[in-house]
């Protein structure tokens, strides 16, 4: 899965950039994720991100993978372990998780924004 993490990383990043999200099933395709259980092996690589970010005091890039609802926020396993790092203290879906799913994405690009991602 470590390879997956470079490649995921950087098209992270390059999300940050360009202040957009991406749905896992396009995140997939876009990492040359192989079939079967792409998306199982997404988001493995995704939680791991997770854990290194929150390692590293970052803010979280994986907040940039979205599921493919009208809510535009990660699956619940995101902040289920949001919540196991301490970082979260909520439901896995409603208003709780959608204000601190926005509030991570605007860290990211606050972080990555345009022009910055050079510079870490």
């Amino acid at each position: 899965m470590a390879h997956f993490q470079a490649e995921l990383r950087g098209i992270l990043t390059g999300l940050a950039e360009q202040g957009r999200t991406m749905t896992y099933r396009d995140l997939a395709q876009a990492a040359n994720i192989p079939p079967p259980k792409t998306i199982h092996k997404l988001t493995l690589a995704l939680e791991e991100m997770v854990r290194s970010d929150h390692a590293d005091s970052l803010p979280l890039l994986a907040a940039l993978a979205v599921g493919r609802g009208p809510e535009g926020i990660p699956g619940p396993g995101f902040f289920q372990l949001a919540a196991s790092l301490g970082l979260y203290d909520g439901d896995d879906r409603g208003a709780t998780a959608q204000a601190f799913h926005q509030a991570e994405v605007i860290r990211v690009f606050d972080y990555w924004g345009a022009g910055r991602a050079g510079s870490r």
